[in-house]
């Protein structure tokens, strides 16, 4: 988010865009390589975070003996994929909100108000099913937040993390494919419609 801020925002603030956007050269190749550039930077601090989580792992592993440890073959890699879904995702309207707004601090407002409700009303809407005396009219509550799902993604879905912690695949979920299906065509709509603002962005 910060990157975005610095990238995008903040050159929009400072003006920078006009030496950026004189060369003859579409308007979406500037953004996407910014987003490029950010997600790919992003990708290597996982990776590298990984590497260090793991071997941290492996090391106390080897003088604490668990019931059920940690798997850090696939379920790991997979676990890392999801992870970097989730970042693409949050990376993606990240980008439009760094397009479409005037202000450089908003960038870090927005996304992480995104974050925030779109990891959390799965889940709330999961509690009110099975308690509904938990608040008051919890029916139109619940179909309130229920609505959310037609607008934003849903991030608590892509965290697979018990298939490492515990070694078992059952804790996959059996509509996998679809949850990162959908991830993938929401952040490529997101970043369709940051092209499209940017290149009916009119500057002053």
């Amino acid at each position: 988010m910060l990157l975005l801020q610095e990238l995008l925002s903040r050159e929009f603030d400072r003006k920078l865009f006009l030496i950026s956007l004189t060369y003859p050269r579409p308007r979406c190749r500037f953004l996407l390589a910014r987003f490029t550039a950010i997600f790919g930077l992003l990708l290597i601090l996982l990776v590298a975070l990984a590497a260090l989580l793991s071997g941290l792992t492996t090391f106390i592993g080897s003088s604490y003996t668990q019931s059920t440890p940690p798997d850090l073959g696939l379920p790991y890699l997979v676990t890392l994929g999801f992870i970097a879904l989730d970042l693409l995702v949050v990376l993606a309207i990240g980008t439009l909100i760094a397009v479409t707004t005037t202000t450089p601090s908003f960038v870090l407002i927005g996304t992480l108000g995104f974050m925030l409700v779109a990891r959390s009303y799965s889940a709330i809407v999961a509690l009110l099913t099975r308690d509904s005396t938990l608040v008051g009219n919890a029916d139109g509550y619940q179909s309130s937040l229920s609505l959310l799902g037609y607008l934003l993604p849903d991030l608590a879905a892509l965290d697979v993390r018990m298939i490492s912690l515990y070694g078992q695949w059952q804790f996959l979920p059996e509509d996998w494919a679809l949850r990162v299906v959908s991830a993938l065509a929401y952040a490529a709509a997101l970043l369709g419609l940051s092209v499209w603002a940017l290149n009916r962005k009119k500057f002053a």
